[in-house]
């Protein structure tokens, strides 16, 4: 009897025990990587997302609670492991990524803060002048 796609029981069983062979072997694959969950090369970049995702929530704070410091090692921090993740062996496709992302969230971070800064100092300008004009 045919289903609604043209497949009989066999064949459904069929596609489903191919599928769940291929995900093994997948599985296994990802298992016994050299930079897999059994090694420090997965996990140190997976912990590192945490940072990231911390800078990213951080995203809503205001600019002027902004650290420069803080947010130019994050950056730096992510621009100088993204080469050296392509450098090492096994190349860490999980260490580059988190890396990229960290790079971005701390350069757009400092973007903010520089905004901030600039805006900042427009005003104070402005406020020196009109007082300045207001005194004549």
């Amino acid at each position: 009897r045919l289903d609604a796609r043209g497949q009989t029981a066999v064949t459904r069983v069929q596609t489903v025990a191919r599928i769940s062979r291929d995900t093994m072997q997948a599985a296994k694959s990802f298992w016994n990587h050299p930079a897999g969950p059994k090694t420090i090369f997965f996990w140190a970049p997976t912990m590192k997302w945490g940072i990231t995702a911390a800078n990213i929530k951080d995203f809503a704070r205001p600019p002027e609670l902004l650290s420069v410091p803080q947010q130019s090692a994050v950056a730096l921090t992510g621009l100088i492991w993204c080469k050296y993740s392509l450098d090492i062996i096994p190349k860490n496709y999980n260490l580059m990524s988190v890396n990229v992302v960290m790079a971005a969230t701390g350069l757009y971070q400092l973007y903010r803060r520089m905004n901030y800064d600039a805006a900042q100092a427009k005003l104070q300008k402005t406020l020196i002048e009109v007082q300045s004009n207001s005194g004549k």
